[in-house]
């Protein structure tokens, strides 16, 4: 089989959605090698970690035979032909016009509708241009697959797909974080990044969603022995952060990261003492997982798809309320056996995001996707 990926994101982007789609198209080669894969970009950049995927075996790059503005929306068909790819998968949010058309079926990944959500968030351009990428997807792609039951629901209460059209896989996170870091490493990161001795954790882009400052309005409840370090881009809304920090005296209790090498994630997770992430709203919440896998008790906020992500054995309280925040935070720092069971409960959880599972999940997918177009 062969096939194809609008691989923009893969090529391009360190975070998020990159990180998606290398993850997905790496595992597919690893554990499906009797495949080829095409990933098509406008373009790639310059850095090892992308390197390091695009020379990967049964992975090939492919770039515009005629570049243009509207290749990856139009042109891209013509490549797909040529290369007479049997199935192309849009890994973040489209597919190209007319494809329907072609003799190739497609798949399409979902990975939120918080545009729809939180529209404050965005501006009235990017929300029309999201509304139309999306809504074409949905409709015109053979199966969509969502990133979480939360994910579904959305794209059946904004565009009322029909839910047999949907497919839920869930992501997982880099095989980095899913075992120990030696003492000399987790040193190495510490003397680094100035590490305080005990200290929560939280990662994430520092934007309004996100609602650091719940957290924050949290800490000077929490246990004092213990410091916050903040791992995420800074936005404008930092600055807000930052102002109620000051209010409340706590600039010797926060560290703020930013640029950390992915390399030194996987240490900086372990050497947490809990992670918690007050989030209003995500497509699935991958830091949870890889907290869970770094073995750190996880506190994080109702009312979209981190309980998906973090399981029963987590924690949960509503988002803007900073007093059961600080509660459940020091419910696991003073109960050493509370935590432990946490840990071990949460290893057993992330189980059902091992890569080799969803992979073979994904791959269903194709070969029925497939399998009804040829029908």
């Amino acid at each position: 089989m062969k096939i194809g990926f609008d691989g923009k994101r893969a090529a391009n982007n360190l975070t998020g959605l990159g990180n998606y789609s290398r993850s997905l198209i790496t595992h597919l080669a690893e554990f499906f090698p009797q495949n080829q894969y095409f990933v098509y970009t406008p373009k790639v950049k310059e850095h090892k970690q992308i390197s390091r995927f695009l020379q990967l075996n049964g992975i090939k790059i492919e770039l515009p035979d005629r570049p243009g503005w509207f290749w990856r929306t139009s042109g891209i068909k013509k490549q797909l032909l040529k290369d007479q790819i049997d199935l192309f998968h849009g890994l973040s949010h489209e597919i190209p016009l007319g494809i329907q058309h072609s003799r190739i079926p497609s798949v399409v990944t979902i990975h939120d509708l918080i545009f729809l959500r939180f529209p404050q968030y965005y501006g009235r351009i990017d929300r029309f241009i999201y509304g139309l990428k999306f809504r074409y997807a949905c409709k015109h792609a053979d199966k969509i697959v969502a990133i979480s039951e939360c994910t579904k629901r959305d794209l059946i209460h904004f565009f009322d797909t029909d839910p047999n059209k949907i497919e839920v896989v869930y992501q997982s996170c880099d095989d980095s974080f899913k075992s120990a870091t030696d003492q000399h490493k987790k040193q190495e990161v510490r003397i680094k990044h100035q590490l305080p001795e005990k200290y929560i954790l939280n990662v994430g882009t520092i934007e309004t969603r996100k609602n650091l400052m719940t957290l924050i309005k949290a800490l000077p409840e929490i246990h004092p022995d213990y410091q916050l370090v903040v791992v995420g881009r800074k936005t404008a809304y930092t600055a807000l952060v930052k102002k109620e920090i000051d209010l409340l005296g706590l600039r010797s209790r926060v560290t703020f990261l930013q640029n950390v090498p992915f390399d030194d994630l996987p240490s900086i997770y372990q050497l947490a003492s809990a992670f918690v992430y007050p989030s209003l709203y995500e497509g699935f919440g991958i830091p949870i997982i890889e907290a869970m896998y770094s073995g750190v008790p996880v506190i994080a906020a109702t009312g979209s798809c981190l309980e998906e992500a973090g399981g029963d054995h987590s924690l949960y309280v509503p988002p803007f309320d900073h007093k059961a925040l600080s509660l459940s935070i020091n419910k696991v720092l003073n109960s050493p056996g509370l935590a432990t069971e946490m840990i071990a409960k949460g290893l057993e959880y992330v189980k059902k995001f091992e890569t080799r599972v969803l992979t073979e999940e994904m791959i269903k997918i194709y070969t029925q996707v497939l399998s009804n177009h040829q029908k």
